[in-house]
């Protein structure tokens, strides 16, 4: 296949065209001419999209290069792959063709399909002055690829250390050191990062969202990357936006051994993002049990409120997560422990219709019939949300059937102003009164 219209009469030419391709590939001059003269398309494709400029450009033909472009040969135009006569260039090391390409008017920053520029490639093969010449003539190093690679981090990656050096004296304006660390924390490339610190020593360099590399590290479980973070003076309890720690990242990802780490390093188990979380907090939001028991038995603290009033166990119950729920219990956590609206774990069970952490809570003691600000107890929430499960186990476990609300509502109201028959008929069965006036008359 080539790039030309499918109704091209291009079986007569095929062997024209091969034989073109061929000659602009050896930099036969004259014979390429030759075919220009006779009528042959100067934009003919080979089956991957490669024209006579891109071959030419790949084996360096600086001259048939210039007659291409002389006779309207498009400078960006690209194969399959996205490629640019400029990437190939830059791919293979022809600093010559390079050069005469930008200066005809080809986009240094332009991107292949995976993101790719010429500068990437350069760095990627090692080809030291046609890197120093894309960074003098306009090459961003802060355009990544599409899995987030920048120059600097695939030069990294190949231990290119000349190329690095290089990438790092143009990185002037420090956009891209930073990635490039946050990088290395990402893949816990000890290496790269020890690497990246000898040429610029602060350990705390932030990405835009004011994350540091041992952020990333406690994101991704790193305890090497970490490790050395630390040991070269990184902020172990560095906040980012929103009053973030690393300790708070490595908790709501359940990284324990990260968790070990940090709290070994001295980080603060009671920091309190904006919200008022704490390590604990997250841990037991996202259900991680194991970096849940770590925290209390480094004493986290088992009350911490958020700003909401939520403790770890409001949260636990919320997340449905069972084994948190006992952990915190275990830890001597008060079942019956409020927000400021007056809300319990066993209020929040019922709102998400979670059974199990119900039941565990009403074994554990939790009072069925506490009352939130509004007077709404668990049992009024289920009927509301129409959760049967949890309110026939409710009431099972001693829930009032009549218990009435601050505007007087009984839970036979709530479920039926809500539509839930099926519920007002088992509340019935189980004794409730139908006649009970709500004292707000609608």
């Amino acid at each position: 296949k080539t790039t030309m219209p499918e109704d091209s009469p291009l079986k007569p030419h095929s062997d024209s065209n091969t034989s073109f391709l061929r000659a602009a590939r050896a930099g036969n001059i004259e014979k390429v001419l030759d075919f220009l003269k006779s009528g042959q398309d100067i934009s003919t494709c080979n089956q991957n999209g490669l024209n006579a400029l891109h071959l030419a450009a790949k084996e360096g033909h600086v001259q048939l290069v210039e007659e291409l472009l002389e006779r309207g040969a498009t400078v960006d135009s690209s194969t399959k792959k996205g490629n640019t006569a400029l990437h190939i260039a830059c791919l293979a090391g022809q600093k010559e063709v390079a050069k005469l390409l930008v200066k005809r008017g080809a986009d240094v920053n332009t991107q292949s399909q995976n993101g790719f520029t010429p500068l990437y490639m350069a760095a990627q093969e090692n080809h030291l002055d046609v890197v120093r010449y894309l960074l003098e003539n306009g090459g961003n190093q802060s355009i990544a690829t599409e899995d987030g690679f920048t120059p600097l981090a695939i030069a990294l990656q190949q231990g290119h250390n000349q190329v690095v050096s290089l990438l790092l004296e143009h990185d002037t304006k420090g956009k891209v050191r930073l990635p490039a660390l946050h990088i290395a924390a990402r893949k816990d490339d000890t290496k790269s990062a020890a690497l990246l610190l000898q040429n610029d020593h602060n350990a705390d360099v932030q990405s835009k969202s004011g994350f540091t590399p041992l952020h990333i590290a406690a994101h991704y479980g790193n305890v090497n990357v970490a490790t050395l973070l630390l040991n070269r003076g990184a902020a172990v309890d560095f906040t980012a936006r929103n009053g973030i720690t690393p300790l708070h990242v490595a908790s709501k990802r359940g990284n324990t051994n990260m968790i070990a780490l940090l709290l070994d390093r001295g980080s603060q188990i009671d920091a309190k993002t904006r919200d008022g979380l704490t390590p604990l907090h997250c841990a037991a939001r996202s259900g991680h049990d194991t970096a849940v028991e770590l925290l209390l038995e480094r004493g986290a603290p088992i009350l911490a409120r958020t700003k909401n009033g939520l403790s770890p166990l409001h949260m636990s119950a919320q997340g449905d997560h069972v084994e948190c729920v006992k952990h915190l219990l275990q830890h001597k956590a008060p079942v019956d422990d409020v927000t400021l609206d007056y809300l319990t774990a066993l209020h929040v069970a019922a709102h998400c219709g979670h059974y199990r952490v119900t039941k565990l809570l009403l074994d554990k003691k939790a009072n069925p019939n506490a009352r939130a600000l509004n007077g709404f107890t668990p049992l009024h929430i289920a009927c509301k949300k129409n959760r049967v499960k949890v309110m026939e186990l409710l009431v099972k476990y001693g829930a009032s059937i009549q218990a009435i609300t601050e505007s007087g509502l009984t839970p036979v109201h709530v479920s039926a102003f809500m539509g839930h028959l099926n519920i007002v008929l088992l509340l019935l069965q189980n004794g409730a009164s139908p006649d009970v006036c709500n004292i707000v008359s609608k």
